[in-house]
């Protein structure tokens, strides 16, 4: 992953080289805050609460969204101000895609767009982002994360955690 701008389409076990990427960027672990956006009711949107319950369980500080207190459409902008100034943003969220590309995430050195899919106008966030593809996109946006696999959601969850394990130990 090199040049100005990056946006690619990874398997999760390249995931582990995207954090490589924004640490060689030259951030450390105490320099990341974790935005992790969706809600805990609904399957496929719940990606981004799992993926900060389970940093915050590993022990990772600056998190944003977890399965406790998420980070969604009805919080996102209030939310975004406790990001402590000076820190690198990761945002992470769930999102749909092509039938082909289920299970395959969307990393870029830019922000994320939260609620595009299902039609809504958010604010962009983070410095660098993931999007994980839980399902196909389509008509009825909504029932499709509805009845999302949850297994899927929560492998795909767990794939991100150790990534950033792996890269940035705590």
């Amino acid at each position: 992953m090199s040049g100005d701008t990056i946006r690619h389409k990874v398997k999760g076990e390249e995931l582990p080289e995207f954090f490589k990427y924004i640490r060689e960027q030259g951030a450390f672990t105490d320099d990341l805050v974790f935005v992790c956006i969706g809600t805990d009711r609904s399957t496929g949107d719940a990606l981004g609460p799992l993926v900060g319950t389970m940093l915050s369980e590993m022990g990772y500080r600056h998190v944003i969204g977890t399965l406790e207190s998420p980070c969604d459409a009805s919080n996102l902008l209030r939310r975004l101000g406790e990001i402590p100034p000076g820190k690198v943003t990761i945002a992470i969220d769930a999102c749909l895609g092509l039938p082909a590309s289920i299970g395959y995430f969307q990393v870029a050195n830019q922000p994320i767009h939260p609620g595009k899919s299902v039609g809504k106008t958010l604010p962009p966030v983070g410095s660098y982002s993931i999007a994980a593809i839980v399902n196909t996109a389509g008509p009825k946006q909504y029932w499709k994360l509805q009845s999302t696999s949850l297994y899927r959601v929560i492998s795909m969850a767990k794939e991100i955690a150790a990534a950033v394990r792996c890269e940035f130990p705590v």
